[in-house]
């Protein structure tokens, strides 16, 4: 017998919806005054209030915007919404694991789309 867990469902979300849905976590706990907030959810609500820049509507607007690009996937357009790349170098980390990389036009048509939500 062994035991493993299996992945029954996968969703990506921003950073931004993320925030979003720990501060629903938050505010549960803080009604209950007999349930402590974990640290691990202290310290992943710290991490959103420091990097989630955009709202969930305008994070998820701009992943939209992403996917209609034709070298942006799925995985991608949520790393970049959550990254906010603003030059080439950055948004080519994005692309480092790839096997393909963009070219320079197609790295300036992702960062004109993300320039319009910085």
């Amino acid at each position: 017998m062994s035991i493993f867990k299996t992945k029954l469902d996968e969703e990506y979300l921003t950073v931004s919806q993320t925030k979003e849905l720990l501060g629903r976590v938050e505010d549960e706990r803080a009604v209950d005054e007999e349930r402590e907030m974990r640290y691990e959810l202290a310290r992943a609500l710290d991490h959103i209030n420091r990097f989630a820049f955009l709202g969930p509507e305008e994070s998820m607007d701009l992943v939209e915007e992403l996917l209609e690009l034709e070298k942006v996937d799925e995985p991608q357009a949520y790393k970049i919404a959550d990254l906010l790349p603003r030059d080439r170098t950055e948004l080519r980390a994005v692309y480092a694991q790839e096997r393909y990389a963009l070219d320079g036009d197609e790295l300036d048509e992702v960062l004109n789309v993300v320039a319009k939500y910085v």
